[in-house]
């Protein structure tokens, strides 16, 4: 290594001559130099410079020896060792420009980068960085920064959507407080916001800090509920932070580690593994800059091995060694274009710069580049496929198609488990081949393999603790005036009972990891608390001041006890305030879910009107009730029409549908009528008749049946009758309305139903319930209460003179309030399902609410008519029986006609016996023939076409018997 530096330092000699040739050249005249100077800014002695040198010396003597490019004249770099300093960094780089560079490729370091690229814009010397990586260094500060590999903005996005993969939703950031850490790391905060997550804790340690500090650090971090860090470190000082973290205990299983692509390079840095270093790392998630295989990377990957062979390396090739030969290639690739337009290097002093007196800074050396934005815009136009891929810019100034190796480190080395881009996310497949199909960034698309996790386990880690820093959670529960129930007071707030309280105990228990709790009362008892202000007090966590805050000058004592009758009332509010959740019987509603998390609901619930009811006596037209004026109408329609239809089908056959007009109109009422009662005399003889009448029967039967329990219905449980009789009334009415204080329902009425706040009486236990629905509004009561679904079925019971009237008007449960964004409340929900799905929420709800007593059921105040819908379907049943039967009737008719018309009609010898019937069917051929023809007898029909028949064979026959007389004659 020794030897390559006095290499460098040899060659950075002879360019000084060479440098010194150039300006000359230009001074001269001359439109194409013979050398073009570039500079070159890194630390040489780290895992980024190790590799940077060697590929910088590569890419110089490929470009020389390539007469394609720059042909006639030699590139020349000039190095120069930041020292991995800032200031030793600006130093050399005032002094590089001092040799007349017209681009600058480097520094490594974004810290250095901020500094150099202030110099490189007053210069006009384009500055080509490709290891600064810090999104903060913006082409629109620094015009002439140009950077050559990817921004950290993509390789934090790649960790969020890592971190949204495994359903994490906090993160430790664990970083190196300088530009490059403090910018990744607000980098990555942004890519958590989009994805509902973010950084929990920012752990920062400075530059070159000891391994103390760094352990401290670490310390502080294992205290904290997130166990999934990110760290984002220098490569040379990173793996300290693995060290001390497996000293601490903290590479065990649980732990999530992910480190940004610093990592990835020190390992591909290592010639050989070391097995100690690995040992530290397992189970670790790292990122690598994404280089696509290619033939000429695999020639030059060959070739870097046989140079550590030879000795000539020693370090491994990492991606920052491809980004910095790629960065050479570009500024060949636009000098060369540069050069072959016929434009010129010149330098200019800039009068701004002069030497003051006695200094010995030789600012006056330092001059401006007259064509740096020239050569500024051919390198951004370059375009052209290197080593680490395709080298072009978007209109921002970032290499194209950002992508990602996602390692997992396992063993004596590290598994590539994946891939992401920005085009389509986390993938199991190359990006080369997922930019030729259409962007997918959709959570069923995001796939990785399968991970071995620290701890050596495959089981995808939580992500989270219980903080074990030796605070207990602070629990806020309702000290309720009632209902008891729910909540019951004991002597030790610790100790604690009630249906809400056992939910949650049985909830804890199911939790994989220990969760001590304090419970603390909220209230005094006589009265229910304000449940929406317990609810701020989780969303404020309030604590108190700390006493050294106070006034140097002032005693002590003496201020405490002028400020004693205030202090104490403050800090006992203050100490209420201090609360990480609430369990008790608190709504899921829509402004409490703004401010905490709830966990899945543990019971159903809902508001409801109760009211007071009272018998009430029905009038003489209450028989009607039961159906719809429209049903009572399309029923009788029906009673006429089947009676028609019965009729039409029997009159012909039957003798009992027949007789004087009169008759057979009382006939036919008479029998669709009875059939109501089932109590018809008449008897049916055809076959479409009985078809017709069996289908009747079945509709009278649903219609007397549905009649019945209808009136049944309206006879008793209309008896029970109030002034409110829903929600719409209450609304309306002007009457005053109970609710329980300190719930949500006062609220919900306000601000939901518009009813104005001097209508609300607050009440507090079950008693005031009855007390005040007994008074009613008459007597400075209440016209009815709304209150939710559980309290009212524990007051119902026992106060059998109030009913609930109308409908639940709000679906919400009760769940336990967290902090936002508290990993608690996801867990919890998953135990308070499978208390659900195990029967055990049941078996805690039959121990606390168990109902015993009177009925409450929901007597439905006004029950709804029966409208013509209901039987729709069996009147068009009906009505499509009569229809096909009286068809199927006057088919037979008209068949029956078509075969009396076509017999001839002869002499008959018995006159007088078809005297009657002739009489009658004299006038076929006419309508009223025809009439006459359906209203004959069926019988006496049949009779007819016989007897013409008979008389027609007979008329045949003798027709036959005179022509064989004739014949004989």
């Amino acid at each position: 290594m020794v030897s390559l530096w006095v290499l460098w330092l040899l060659t950075a000699l002879v360019t000084t001559g060479a440098a010194e040739e150039a300006a000359a050249a230009a001074a001269n005249g001359s439109s194409r130099p013979s050398v073009v100077n570039v500079g070159a800014l890194f630390t040489y002695n780290s895992v980024i410079g190790r590799a940077a040198m060697l590929g910088i010396q590569q890419a110089v003597k490929d470009v020389n020896a390539n007469p394609a490019v720059l042909s006639g004249t030699t590139l020349n770099v000039i190095p120069q060792d930041t020292n991995c300093s800032g200031f030793l960094g600006t130093i050399e780089a005032l002094q590089l420009m001092e040799k007349n560079v017209v681009t600058v490729v480097g520094p490594q370091s974004s810290v250095i980068a901020h500094v150099i690229s202030h110099v490189v814009n007053e210069l006009h010397v384009p500055l080509l960085a490709f290891g600064a990586t810090d999104p903060g260094l913006s082409p629109l500060e620094y015009p002439y920064f140009i950077r050559t590999t990817h921004s950290d903005y993509f390789q934090m996005n790649a960790v969020a959507d890592l971190v949204e993969f495994y359903g994490w939703r906090e993160v430790t950031a664990i970083y190196v407080d300088d530009d490059y850490g403090r910018g990744g790391v607000i980098a990555l905060g942004d890519a958590l916001a989009t994805k509902r997550s973010k950084v929990s804790y920012k752990a920062g340690f400075p530059p070159k800090s000891d391994l103390n500090a760094i352990k401290d650090l670490l310390m502080r971090v294992n205290l904290m509920e997130s166990r999934v860090y990110v760290v984002h470190a220098n490569p040379d000082s990173g793996l300290n932070i693995f060290s001390l973290a497996k000293d601490l205990g903290m590479m065990g299983t649980g732990y999530v580690w992910i480190t940004t692509d610093w990592l990835a390079s020190s390992l591909d840095s290592f010639i050989t593994a070391d097995p100690n270093t690995m040992s530290l790392i397992q189970g670790t998630i790292a990122l690598r800059h994404h280089t696509p295989d290619s033939a000429s990377k695999k020639r030059f990957i060959s070739r870097w091995n046989d140079m550590i062979r030879q000795g000539e390396a020693s370090s491994g090739l990492n991606s920052y060694g491809l980004y910095a030969y790629d960065s050479i290639w570009l500024v060949a690739h636009a000098v060369d274009q540069f050069l072959n337009e016929g434009q010129t290097i010149n330098f200019s002093s800039d009068p701004r710069l002069h030497d003051a007196k006695g200094s010995r800074l030789r600012l006056s050396s330092l001059q401006i580049f007259d064509a740096g934005e020239s050569l500024l815009h051919k390198l951004l136009q370059t375009n052209f496929t290197g080593l680490s891929g395709r080298m072009q810019f978007d209109s921002d100034r970032n290499l194209i198609r950002p992508s990602y190796d996602i390692l997992n480190v396992g063993g004596t080395g590290s598994r590539l488990i994946g891939y992401w881009t920005n085009y389509s996310g986390l993938s199991v497949v190359a990006p080369e081949i997922l930019y030729q199909k259409p962007p997918n960034t959709s959570p069923q698309n995001q796939k990785l393999r399968r991970v071995i996790w620290p701890g050596d386990t495959a089981a995808i880690p939580r992500g989270w603790v219980f903080p074990n820093n030796g605070k207990p959670l602070r629990i806020g529960v309702p000290n309720r005036a009632s209902f008891k129930q729910f909540v019951t007071e004991s002597s030790n707030s610790d100790n604690l009972g009630g249906f809400c309280i056992d939910v949650f105990n049985a909830a804890i228990k199911l939790l994989p990891y220990p969760v001590p709790c304090s419970f603390k009362l909220i209230g005094d008892g006589s009265k229910n608390p304000n449940y929406d202000e317990i609810m701020n007090m989780i969303a404020r966590n309030v604590r108190a001041p700390s006493c050294h805050k106070l006034p140097q000058f002032v005693s002590p004592i003496i201020l405490l006890l002028s400020l004693l009758p205030f202090v104490i009332p403050l800090f006992l509010s203050l100490s209420l305030q201090e609360l990480d959740a609430a369990v008790g019987d608190f709504a899921i509603v829509r402004n409490r879910t703004k401010i905490a998390d709830f966990t899945q609901p543990y019971t159903e619930s809902g508001l409801v009107i109760v009211t007071r009811v009272r018998e009430s006596s029905t009038n003489a037209l209450a028989f009607l009730k039961p159906f719809s004026v429209e049903m009572w109408c399309v029923t009788g329609a029906f009673f006429i029409l089947v009676g028609t239809v019965v009729w039409i089908l029997e009159h012909r056959m039957n003798p009992e549908f027949r007789g004087k007009p009169r008759q057979q109109i009382a006939t036919m009422f008479w029998f669709s009528f009875s059939t109501m009662f089932f109590s018809h005399r008449e008897n049916t003889v055809s076959t479409l008749g009985r078809l017709v009448l069996i289908v009747w029967l079945f509709v009278v039967l649903i219609i007397n049946s549905s009649y019945t329990a209808s009136l049944t219905s309206i006879l008793t449980v209309q008896q029970l009758s109030s002034g409110i009789t829903g929600l719409d009334s209450l609304i309306s009415s002007t009457e005053p309305i109970g609710y329980q204080e300190g719930k949500f329902a006062r609220n919900y009425m306000i601000e939901e139903l518009n009813i104005h706040e001097s209508r609300l009486v607050p009440l507090n236990s079950p008693e005031q319930y009855a007390t005040a629905l007994e008074l009613g509004p008459e007597g400075g009561g209440v016209a009815a209460i709304v209150d939710e679904v559980p309290f009212v079925e524990i007051f119902l019971p026992t106060y059998c003179q109030f009913r609930i009237i109308g409908q639940e008007f709000t679906k919400n449960g009760w769940g336990f309030a967290f902090q936002r964004d508290s990993p608690l409340a996801v867990d919890l929900s998953t135990a308070i399902l499978t208390l659900s799905e195990s029967g055990e929420l049941q078996r805690i709800h039959d121990k606390w609410l168990t109902r015993t007593g009177c009925s409450s059921s929901n007597s439905d105040i006004g029950a709804n008519q029966l409208s013509l819908k209901s039987f729709q379907g069996l009147f068009l049943l009906c009505g499509a029986v009569c229809v096909l039967a009286l068809t199927i009737f006057f088919i037979k008719i008209c068949h029956q006609y078509t075969r009396y018309s076509s017999t001839e009609v002869g002499e008959s010898k018995d006159i007088e016996i078809m005297r009657e019937t002739n009489a009658r069917l004299g006038r076929l051929k006419s309508f009223k023939g025809l009439i006459q023809f359906v209203d004959t007898k069926e019988e006496d029909i049949d009779k007819a076409i016989q007897r013409k028949l008979s008389d027609k064979q007979q008329q045949s026959s003798r027709t036959s018997l005179d022509g064989c007389s004739a014949s004989h004659m």
